[in-house]
């Protein structure tokens, strides 16, 4: 068996590319990279019970050079007795339509064309044509632009893509080689003309840049192969790591997600620019939305020591949140839902404030009643002197001046005040509930202070007992 076969063929069987029985659809584009794997393909097909469609794009931008590359792809697979599904795109109304650039545009259409005619013949996988000096391009490109760790892997060997996977079969395999392969088994190819354009960026590395590293490395091809391997290996296991931070430490808040600083700068460095940057993507849909500097600034903005309260815009519709020591990311719509009033009367014993995920509990405790003389627990519970409480009660959220007589204290403290100085979050204050009695007065702010009005008379005496329950999230 010749080397190119058996390296392919290594390849499929570390990476588990296909399995006995898959439908494969061959993005067929009639250059030699993937004229050589459709061929490798229908040699291998019987061995490997593979069945074989090839699917041709003309993009619509060079009109006669692409009408005779579709003529030679159907010639092609009609020499071998595969399937082939051509389609002709207007690549360059799409363009207008979406203000893409041509690859993007075209890329784009292509690769959904692809996954139309996987879904039609129900097939598992869509094998590309790409080549280790496609990777050497793709590493050096991202190098040069900025990139990270993950930017260094470059192209997947293989990738799901909605139902289907992309597998790349040529990946490990020089361009040298398979112009070989086409010449030795006399394979019929055109040569793009586009490839030769300087307009596009890989071009400019392939034809310019490439050659004039190699006057330093002659192996730099396969040095960057290495690299994307190496760093895809590692990528692979950091990105694993950081989907088991994700469950473990994110909380997800209407909105958004929410996360304690503490967990956070825990973490190594690489761990929390990983997990920020998966918080960004979740929130975004796209990778463009975890670009290095934002994801600096929520880094900066949580080892802050000096300031407490961070809010910075993302970009893409997403807000950081840093309120003391909880660190939020939203999307949309603020939290707060407005003004809210529940009122209690006396034989009221459950209300429910959907707005701050609490539900409150009331009933009397008569002296016989077995809590009787003991004490209230200030964070979740209040009791009262029924004898000097105001029905009906209201519980409500926060107006503007709200003032209560704090027990302990001479005259009166702003609410606002007491939010700051137990270190409450912005974002929750509008939403914090605050008992109050017929007449307007504060009695209660779950957690934070309870008034001097209507204490109980002395232990083991009746009273109006009111808790405080967290609803699960």
């Amino acid at each position: 068996m010749e080397e190119l076969m058996k390296r392919v063929l290594q390849t499929a069987g570390e990476h588990r590319l296909w399995q006995p029985g898959d439908t494969v659809i061959v993005a067929l584009s009639g250059g030699p990279d993937s004229t050589a794997l459709l061929h490798v393909l229908y040699r291998i097909a019987a061995e490997q019970r593979l069945t074989l469609v090839a699917a041709h794009v003309n993009h619509g931008f060079r009109v006669e050079e692409s009408e005779v590359e579709a003529q030679l792809v159907q010639r092609y697979c009609e020499q071998l007795g595969v399937p082939c599904e051509i389609a002709r795109l207007n690549v360059p109304a799409y363009m207008e339509e979406t203000k893409l650039n041509a690859q993007l545009a075209a890329r784009e259409l292509r690769y959904a064309y692809l996954e139309q005619v996987a879904q039609r013949y129900n097939a598992s996988r869509i094998a590309l044509g790409h080549h280790a000096d496609d990777q050497a391009e793709t590493v050096l490109m991202r190098l040069i632009r900025g990139t990270g760790t993950g930017g260094l892997a470059g192209i997947m060997i293989k990738r799901q893509e909605k139902n289907v996977e992309l597998i790349r079969p040529l990946l490990r395999i020089n361009k040298s080689d398979i112009l070989s392969y086409c010449q030795e088994h006399e394979l019929p190819y055109s040569t793009d003309s586009s490839n030769l354009q300087r307009y596009y960026f890989r071009n400019v590395v392939r034809l310019d840049i490439l050659p004039f590293l190699e006057n330093y490395n002659p192996q730099l091809t396969e040095s960057l192969n290495r690299l994307s391997e190496l760093a895809g290996a590692d990528d692979d296991f950091m990105e694993q790591q950081t989907a088991d931070l994700f469950g473990r430490l994110v909380r997800q808040v209407p909105g958004g997600f929410r996360v304690q600083r503490g967990a956070l700068l825990k973490l190594h460095v690489a761990l929390q620019r990983r997990l920020i940057k998966l918080i960004l993507n979740y929130l975004a849909l796209e990778m463009e939305s975890a670009s290095f500097d934002r994801v600096e600034s929520v880094r900066y903005a949580a080892m802050d020591d000096k300031n407490t309260i961070w809010r910075t815009d993302l970009g893409d519709g997403i807000r950081f949140i840093r309120e003391y020591d909880t660190l939020q990311w939203l999307n949309g719509q603020p939290l707060s839902g407005g003004d809210y009033e529940y009122p209690i009367v006396k034989e009221t014993q459950r209300v429910v404030v959907a707005e701050a995920g609490v539900e409150f509990i009331v009933d009397f405790i008569n002296p016989d009643h077995e809590a009787a003389g003991a004490k209230p627990h200030h964070l979740t519970e209040v009791w009262f002197d029924p004898d000097e409480i105001r029905f009906p009660l209201i519980i409500r959220n926060r107006r503007p001046g709200d003032r209560m007589a704090v027990l302990g204290l001479n005259g009166t403290k702003k609410v606002q005040d007491m939010f700051v100085d137990d270190k409450v979050p912005a974002t929750q204050r509008e939403l914090m509930p605050i008992l109050c009695d017929a007449e307007g007065r504060l009695l209660w702010i779950p957690g934070i202070r309870r008034s001097s009005y209507a204490l109980p008379r002395s232990a083991g005496a009746a009273v109006l007992r009111v808790r405080k329950i967290t609803r699960a999230e």
